[in-house]
């Protein structure tokens, strides 16, 4: 860490942000006490998966699409699926979506436990990082280890790896795993369980700041059950519309200090992730999740996001529990996958990742070329209220010291565990006062 103090101007630059998932910078400007500039910078290089993607066969987007994150690569898989199945005018049976809602359960419990755990625990619990909580707290550590073992497990039964799963395949899955192989994990997902239970205790008991968003909310809900792998889009504002239509009310805009597009709903921010799904599916909670929820403190709407962290425990319990459940209704002897043809058109899938709806659009020629493709993940969409966020927050504490509001920043970013480039990497944060 570096800084500068002349009479005009005091800089502050802090090399590194541990703890989130990508490269990336953010610059705050403070004149006469005052923040007149906030900016998220994200300047890893654009990586053109929607570029390379044009001229590939439509049997392609889930294997090239899941090399986009490490973390929640299913994401990817599942809505570009959709996507293509939308074009092709197929529905894949019931027995298939539950065996996607199966795989997309083990991403949900690996990611959240990574966060929880090893990203953001550390800030409520005042440590630098996992590595220094686990000296003086690692029965905590090693749960969160554990949970996120769980999830990868369950990934490579279902996906047949961990990471960037290879069983997927537009129509289904290439292989479909035996009632008896996963009936023998389910003790792993009945001690998973326990885990989350603590896990729902553990967080409720954090200092949360006080902080209530305004901006409107937006995730998926599906006919039945919590969102994860379908549903109509929904938002706080009353509106509710299919996936082909979110090109109408959600835009993608550049900005100068970013390589990742900001988004906006009908010209304005809003919010993807957990507290977008907990707020408008609280009464789609399983029945343990909904009694966790209350007994931490949250009612049916959440709007603080740095209680962020209890509601994902909350669905980590939640896909747990719905994991348990598909596994017991397993049956064998049923297709693994159906036919998909390719035929000219366009097609629109959407999943909710980890970190809030994940958009897919393609339009494919009447061999299944692929002629164009859109992508839209949810950290992008989030930006600009991130950048809101952290603009109340510096402008509530701009009376404290550099370090402690460069900490308090970092703890706001990441909120949302922003999947930056869905790798691992740092962040440059620049304080400039006047």
């Amino acid at each position: 860490m570096s800084s500068g103090v002349s009479e005009r101007t005091q800089t502050l630059q802090v090399g590194m942000l541990a703890r989130v998932e990508g490269e990336g910078g953010l610059h705050v400007e403070i004149r006469d006490g005052h923040v007149t500039d906030v900016e998220l910078r994200i300047f890893e290089p654009p990586r053109f998966y929607e570029a390379f993607l044009r001229g590939r066969a439509f049997t392609e987007p889930p294997d090239i699409t899941a090399r986009i994150c490490g973390i929640c690569p299913v994401a990817y898989q599942f809505s570009s699926c959709m996507a293509i199945e939308d074009v092709c005018g197929v529905t894949v049976p019931e027995h298939i979506g539950a065996m996607r809602r199966l795989l997309y359960c083990g991403e949900w419990i690996e990611s959240h436990a990574l966060h929880m755990y090893l990203l953001h625990a550390p800030d409520f619990l005042g440590y630098p990082g996992a590595i220094e909580m686990a000296a003086d707290h690692p029965d905590v550590v090693a749960r969160g280890l554990r949970l996120k073992k769980t999830g990868n497990d369950l990934m490579d039964l279902v996906g047949g790896r961990s990471v960037h799963p290879i069983n997927v395949k537009v129509g289904g899955f290439y292989h479909r795993p035996k009632a008896a192989e996963l009936h023998a994990f389910r003790p792993a997902l009945e001690q998973a369980l326990e885990d989350a239970v603590a896990t729902v205790r553990l967080v409720s008991t954090f200092d949360f700041p006080d902080l209530e968003q305004t901006v409107p909310y937006l995730s998926l809900r599906p006919s039945t059950g919590y969102p994860i792998e379908a549903g109509d889009v929904v938002t706080t504002l009353g509106d509710v519309w299919p996936v082909r239509d979110f090109r109408e009310h959600l835009a993608e805009l550049h900005v100068p200090h970013s390589t990742a597009l900001h988004s906006t709903l009908d010209g304005e921010p809003y919010v993807v992730g957990p507290l977008a799904r907990y707020t408008l599916n609280h009464d789609r909670l399983s029945p343990l999740a909904k009694e966790l929820a209350h007994e931490a403190g949250l009612g049916p709407t959440c709007r603080n996001p740095f209680r962020s962290l209890v509601v994902r425990a909350v669905e980590l319990v939640e896909a747990i529990v719905e994991a348990l459940r598909i596994i017991d209704a397993w049956v064998d002897g049923v297709s693994a996958s159906v036919p998909v043809e390719p035929r000219a058109g366009m097609g629109f899938g959407a999943t909710e990742a980890p970190r809030g709806v994940l958009f897919h659009r393609y339009a494919l020629d009447d061999d299944g070329t692929i002629l164009d493709a859109q992508i839209m993940p949810p950290t992008a969409q989030n930006q600009p209220s991130i950048e809101a966020d952290l603009r109340e927050l510096a402008e509530r504490w701009v009376a404290v010291g550099d370090h402690d509001l460069t900490h308090r920043c970092e703890q706001a970013i990441r909120n949302y565990d922003p999947c930056i480039s869905c790798s691992v990497h740092d962040l440059d944060i620049r304080i400039d006062r006047h």
